[in-house]
Formats: structure tokens, C-alpha cells, sequence
């Protein structure tokens, strides 16, 4: 990943629906080759800004840069981008093939270029034995593979996936956890929104945290938990009831709960002083943990 260089650049991006504010002063600049994530919960902005980015929404305020300068609605920075969009970009009376040939030719795409390109997002999309049924027999998980493929079958150099696995069956869900990290090894530059923590902290260099349009922070997963994250959470049942000993935290009963920053020392200076669990575990703080402290709420309200 080139560190330095921003291929894609939003700068004081601002978004009016009639009076609704979408997006909010918005300023994020994304490196090449990395994967930046957009975490926030439904109607936080993130598919406006998306759309803000490759030119289909015009800002109210504030521009978008692509590369070296280039608009969203230019024909190069267009060539450079691919996107799977929430709404299920797709012909449902076509087929699997026949909807990648169709955007590989959007895309200026022909003869055996086209056709090696179809033939590889249909093995990426894990969709050689069905290439041939119609779209509208697919299942839904089948159908976001295939979307996430025509995002891929021009061979862009930017990714944008919003909520790619919404909806979607946990096999279909892993399998574009791999195509992720496959784009990654191979250097693409990756834009995720979500409002699943988890798939942010599994597949995002960096996190930009959006709620209400604004942005809240944005950092590496590690850092934001670190500065935000707040300590560990540490329960336990214990085998009897202590005696001669104050526990630290709160004890009902057998039940024990507790806050650390560094919980594994709490618990061996417990079990060296005799004390006996029947259960311990340990909760570290996780990116809902980060959210909830930045703005109160729950990540999925």
C-alpha cells in the first residue's frame, strides 16, 4: 500500500435532501491499495457519500477527486471505479454470464478480453455451474456474489462495496470475505460501508466512524479501540463464596463482574489470593464499543 498517495479524496462534502442534512461536511481521503470502511447504522449517510464519490449524487457543497485530480464523471475516473451497490444492480431475466458481458461492455470491453473477464468473475463469484440460469432464480446470496462480481469484471483499480452482505446466507457472506481479501492481495483500493462492527474490524485497514452525516473519527481499528474502547469487561462465577477477601468490581451473589485494562493481572492476582472460578470470561472492547462511547447509542439502533 503506497501510503502517501490519496486516490480518492472527498473534501467538505455536503448533501440536502429538501431539509434533511444526509451527509454533513464530510472531508476523507483514501490511500491507494488500502481498505477504508464506513461504519455507521442505517440512514447514517454512508450510501450518499458513496454516490457523492462516483458522481451519480451531485454535493450540495464540497468535491470528490479521483487519482490525479479527475471527477467521478470523468470517463477515466469512471474506468478506474467499480461498484456493488446495496440495491441489487442486476437483470433478473438475463443470466449469470449474460449480466457480466453486459457490464464488461459498458466498460469498452471485447472479444476475448471480454470473454476472459466474464470467465473470471464467474470463478470468483464461485457461479461456473450457473452461469447459464436466469438471475431471478438465483438465491439472494448467489446474487450479491454476482453483484459484487460485475463491480469487478472491468478490472478496476477502486472498489466500492456498500453493505455487500446484507441479507445474504453465512456461506455467501464468507465467500465475499475472501473476495475481499483477495482484491486486497492483490492491491486494489477498497471502500466498505457496513453497520456490522465485526466485518469492519475483520476487513478494514481504517475505519471511518459516520452518524448523522458527520464524520466522528476515523482511524485504524486498533487505535480507535484504544482511544475509545474503554477497558475490559470481566465476569465470572465464582466456586464459593470469598471470604477474608474484597473483591474489586461487583459480586451478586456468586456472580462477578468487573472493569479492567488489564484484566489477565486482575484474575491472577485474584486466583493467587484463593480465590476459585467455576466460569471466567473476558470481553474485550470491540468497535460497537468505540461507537456506542463516541455517540451513546447502540451501533444497530
Amino acid at each position: 500500500m503506497n501510503n502517501d498517495r490519496l486516490i480518492v479524496e472527498c473534501q467538505n462534502l455536503v448533501k440536502h435532501f429538501g431539509e434533511i442534512c444526509a451527509v454533513d461536511d464530510l472531508s476523507i481521503g483514501l490511500r491507494e491499495g488500502e481498505t477504508l470502511g464506513l461504519l455507521g447504522p442505517n440512514g447514517a449517510g454512508k450510501t450518499t457519500a458513496i454516490n457523492m464519490m462516483i458522481g451519480l449524487v451531485q454535493p450540495t457543497e464540497g468535491e470528490v477527486k479521483i487519482a490525479d485530480g479527475l471527477a467521478p464523471k470523468d470517463r477515466e475516473a469512471r474506468n478506474m471505479i467499480g461498484v456493488a451497490p446495496q440495491s441489487l444492480s442486476l437483470y433478473e431475466d438475463l443470466n449469470g454470464e449474460e449480466n457480466l458481458a453486459f457490464f464488461g461492455k459498458l466498460y469498452g470491453l471485447r472479444g476475448s478480453q471480454l470473454k476472459d473477464r466474464v470467465q473470471w468473475a464467474l470463478d470468483f463469484a464461485k457461479l461456473q455451474d450457473r452461469r447459464r440460469h436466469l438471475v431471478k432464480t438465483y438465491s439472494g446470496g448467489m446474487k450479491r456474489r454476482l453483484n459484487f462480481a460485475c463491480s469487478l469484471v472491468h478490472d478496476p483499480k477502486i472498489v466500492l462495496l456498500d453493505e455487500p452482505t446484507v441479507g445474504v446466507d453465512p456461506q455467501s457472506r464468507n465467500h465475499i470475505f475472501d473476495g475481499v481479501e483477495q482484491l486486497q492481495q492483490n492491491g486494489l483500493t477498497v471502500i466498505y460501508t457496513t453497520h456490522y462492527m465485526e466485518e469492519a474490524q475483520r476487513l478494514c485497514d481504517r475505519v471511518a466512524i459516520i452518524d448523522h452525516g458527520k464524520l466522528l473519527e476515523l482511524d485504524s481499528v486498533d487505535h480507535l479501540i484504544e482511544r475509545y474502547g474503554g477497558n475490559s469487561v470481566v465476569t465470572g462465577e465464582l466456586a464459593k463464596a470469598s471470604s477474608g477477601f474484597e473483591l474489586p468490581g461487583k459480586l451478586d451473589g456468586l456472580s462477578w463482574r468487573m472493569e479492567s485494562n488489564e484484566p489477565i493481572a486482575e484474575i491472577a492476582k485474584l486466583t493467587n489470593a484463593g480465590i476459585d472460578f467455576t466460569k471466567l470470561q473476558i470481553a474485550q472492547p470491540d468497535l460497537e464499543s468505540v461507537f456506542l462511547s463516541l455517540t451513546g447509542r447502540s451501533l444497530r439502533d
